[in-house]
């Protein structure tokens, strides 16, 4: 047990190895913020999880406000939204060989692949697509 207790202490006194770098908010950022490399800084301390490659982060949206001199953590990212709430989508849904194209509002913000509600314009029905890079929504059926 001593031993143990000493190995334990060793490894606490040691000096460190080397350091690792982290990114940083260089000031504070709002929620729904596409990060540009002027938002960010590398700082040489070592947090857990933190980004520390800028390209991970550049071009990514924030999910909340981020506090200068926060350390970046992956789960405070997302793809940037191409759909915002409420604005209208081109709607497709296709069957075997039958596809139908209307349009819908958005009931949700959205990324390209993510599965949002829709309520289609002309039915008022509420239903679930997959938005896609290209700005439409691909009706998902059950």
């Amino acid at each position: 047990m001593n031993r143990f207790l000493l190995v334990l202490a060793s490894l606490a006194l040691a000096p460190q190895s080397g350091s690792a770098d982290a990114l940083v908010a260089r000031h504070t950022i709002r929620a729904q913020t596409i990060l540009q490399p002027q938002d960010i800084q590398l700082v040489e301390q070592d947090f857990a999880s933190a980004i520390t490659d800028p390209q991970q982060a550049v071009g990514l949206e924030t999910r909340i406000a981020i506090y200068a001199g926060t350390p970046l953590q992956p789960s405070f990212l997302q793809p940037p939204a191409i759909i915002s709430r409420n604005q209208i989508v081109p709607l497709v849904f296709s069957k075997g060989g039958l596809t139908i194209r209307t349009e819908g509002r958005a009931l949700d913000r959205a990324a390209a692949g993510d599965s949002i509600r829709f309520m289609n314009l002309s039915s008022k029905a509420v239903l679930r697509a997959q938005v896609q890079q290209s700005g439409e929504a691909i009706v998902i059926s059950d």
